[in-house]
């Protein structure tokens, strides 16, 4: 077994059942991706539009891609044929955008609200009542092309565990808070190789996993 499949494998066994793994393969080459795709990986998350496009294109067709990273309005599109869920949704703006696109390509795109619990100004996000105001805005009802299934987050940049499971626990709270009126809100994506463990423990139902399966990244 080379790296990948030893990391991959030790990562699955490490997590419950009900934990969806996302293996984030940004910047990695294809033939990375085939590996943990032949060590039975299927879900691949990806934050930038145009390099998930090129992997779509030159890989097997029964992976779910899932886009991580903030997304612009204008690259919807690109995506729009064979995304199938969107982490990191921040406005009524780019909803419709994505609710537009999945129509002209005859699909429904599921999609998670951002919000922002971590400290650094540099993450996106809502906050608590924004993503309310969000999910009680009428005019979410007419769009029947996105499918708002949950929540996630990304706790600040540090060191500090009690920091990030408080962040973690904060975000729980608002996810358990939201299911009675929204049952739809099922999936709390939180947790990347750093504080998975963490995440899991604070209640977890996704969590994004790069570093600790592929190693570290190749950014040029």
């Amino acid at each position: 077994m080379n790296d990948i499949q030893t990391n991959l494998k030790k990562i699955k066994d490490s997590i419950p059942i009900d934990v969806t793994l996302v293996a984030v393969s940004k910047t990695k080459p294809v033939s990375d991706l085939m590996t943990a795709y032949n060590t039975g990986q299927r879900i691949f998350g990806e934050n930038k539009i145009q390099e998930m496009a090129e992997k779509w294109d030159m890989l097997p067709k029964d992976i779910s891609w899932h886009m991580i990273g903030h997304v612009q309005t204008n690259k919807v599109k690109y995506m729009a044929p064979f995304v199938d869920l969107i982490h990191a949704v921040d406005s009524f703006k780019l909803l419709k955008e994505i609710d537009k696109q999945a129509k002209k390509n005859n699909r429904v795109i599921n999609c998670l609200l951002q919000i922002k619990i971590a400290e650094e100004e540099s993450k996106f996000g809502l906050n608590e009542q924004e993503a309310i105001n969000l999910l009680d805005n009428e005019d979410i009802k007419k769009l029947t092309n996105v499918h708002i299934e949950g929540l996630m987050g990304m706790a600040t940049f540090t060191t500090n565990p009690q920091q990030i499971k408080d962040e973690f626990n904060k975000i729980m709270s608002f996810f358990k808070s939201l299911q009675p009126k929204y049952p739809q809100i099922k999936t709390l994506s939180i947790g990347m190789s750093g504080d998975y463990e963490l995440a899991i423990e604070c209640g977890s139902t996704m969590v994004r996993i790069g570093s600790s399966i592929f190693g570290a990244r190749n950014y040029e």
